[in-house]
């Protein structure tokens, strides 16, 4: 099969497209037809070498990126029951491991989900690592109840505009941070209030909020602006994937409000069951940006680094009829 590898860190210049063996399930595994993989942040920060350091896994070259993926069961493992041969999923691959910038992907089945019905394979992959990152943050670790008030930093990211959607459907008062320009598209999302993180100051603008939830991984400056806005009792949530500095830890306690860096590692299956039902009640809309086969992934990553908001790059690897 055709597979994007990396063998060094470095620039985009380092994806090369190989051929490879096809993976075989483990017992827990589904071995899944790839027909789209979405390119994340966390792909290009491994592919660089930036933070290979600093994560909570150790990372080993050669490896395929690729950690949001949707396709089609191709075989199912000895142990697995809730999947068969022919199903469209949708979900994350092993991280770390052999990812889904590939034809195939073998990945544990407790982290995918019959995909939405209501949309595509090249939507559908886009939505995996941010609808869980944003799930796990405003409500596993949040804990973000209806009436509520919740400010998120990064609104018009990808896991940012999750956030804001999951948020508003909960029935909670949301406040997002943005740039101008994206300022009328967080508040088409749901946004009660958007703030423009450029111009204005969040913290003169925002006060008595039950979480803060750090979706674009701002950090320390950021995190101390933010927590003197948490109510007592409140929770500051970020997805910086490194743990939070003591400065940032002693001034939650003077709070008596909580912190927590999520990695998206909890209960991946249901929450995708229950992101796919919004979706398909039109709850949530996804938002893709551009689309690049597989072979272009080298210019897919140049394009990402640009982190433009108007939605997730998508590696189609098969085309949907």
């Amino acid at each position: 099969m055709k597979a994007v590898r990396i063998f060094e860190y470095g620039s985009p210049d380092v994806l090369k497209l190989v051929e490879t063996e096809r993976p075989v399930p483990a017992p827990d595994e589904i071995l899944i037809q790839v027909y789209a993989s979405a390119v994340n942040p966390i792909d290009r920060k491994i592919r660089d070498g930036r933070i290979v350091d600093r994560l909570h896994v150790k990372i080993q070259l050669p490896l395929t990126p690729g950690w949001d993926t949707a396709g089609v069961v191709e075989a199912v493992g000895s142990e697995v029951r809730n999947f068969k041969k022919g199903d469209s999923v949708y979900g994350i691959p092993n991280f770390p491991g052999q990812g889904s910038y590939a034809e195939y992907v073998a990945a544990k089945a407790g982290k995918f989900a019959l995909k939405p019905k209501s949309i595509r394979f090249n939507e559908a992959a886009a939505v995996p690592v941010s609808a869980v990152t944003a799930w796990d943050g405003v409500f596993h670790s949040g804990h973000l109840q209806a009436g509520q008030r919740i400010l998120i930093h990064g609104a018009a990211g990808n896991v940012g505009r999750f956030a804001v959607q999951f948020a508003r459907w909960k029935g909670a008062y949301v406040i997002g941070t943005a740039s101008a320009a994206n300022i009328d598209r967080v508040k088409q999302l749901g946004a009660d209030e958007v703030i423009d993180y450029k111009s204005q100051a969040f913290e003169e603008m925002v006060k008595n909020v039950d979480v803060v939830f750090d979706a674009a991984a701002l950090g320390y400056e950021t995190h101390r602006k933010s927590i003197p806005l948490l109510n007592e009792n409140g929770t500051l949530v970020t997805t910086q994937g490194f743990p939070l500095s003591p400065e940032v830890i002693e001034a939650l306690a003077q709070r008596r409000a909580h912190g927590k860096v999520i990695y998206g590692e909890e209960k991946i299956q249901q929450w995708l069951t229950d992101i796919a039902r919004l979706i398909d009640e039109n709850h949530v809309n996804v938002m893709i940006g551009k689309v690049y086969p597989l072979e272009h992934a080298r210019d897919a990553h140049q394009y990402s680094e640009q982190e433009k908001t108007d939605g997730k790059v998508v590696l189609e690897v098969r085309k949907e009829n």
